[in-house]
């Protein structure tokens, strides 16, 4: 097992971070907290790959042949409908603050709590 997707993940991630804690812009925190969760796609891919498997839903090969864990391949879906999920629901709550408040500055918005 090579190291480097891991340094990848964690590179991936600290750019994430980096950008949500440095904007002013709703929507540009959003687009690092993607950023942020795409690092987890680099980590389930680096955990789940075998050097010289098969893909799991082949029936042909012959026996002890290693195969890709399908759990994590589940989970790479599973995380791809969460981020859209929670995308589009962060989306919402932006378009909803400019409307409302007609910023989109999260310093702005906190001044205006009460």
């Amino acid at each position: 097992m090579t190291v480097f997707p891991f340094i990848v993940v964690a590179w991936i991630l600290l750019v994430g971070l980096y950008g949500m804690v440095t904007s002013r812009h709703l929507v540009h925190q959003i687009i690092c907290l993607i950023v942020v969760q795409s690092s987890t796609y680099v980590l389930l891919l680096g955990v789940g790959y075998v050097t010289g498997a098969v893909a799991p839903y082949y029936f042909d090969v012959p026996n002890h042949t290693p195969a890709v864990d399908p759990v994590v391949q589940a989970l790479a879906l599973t995380d791809v409908v969460v981020e859209a999920a929670v995308t589009a629901l962060l989306l919402s709550f932006a378009i909803q603050a400019h409307k409302r408040f007609g910023t989109l500055d999260p310093h702005e918005l906190a001044e205006l709590k009460g």
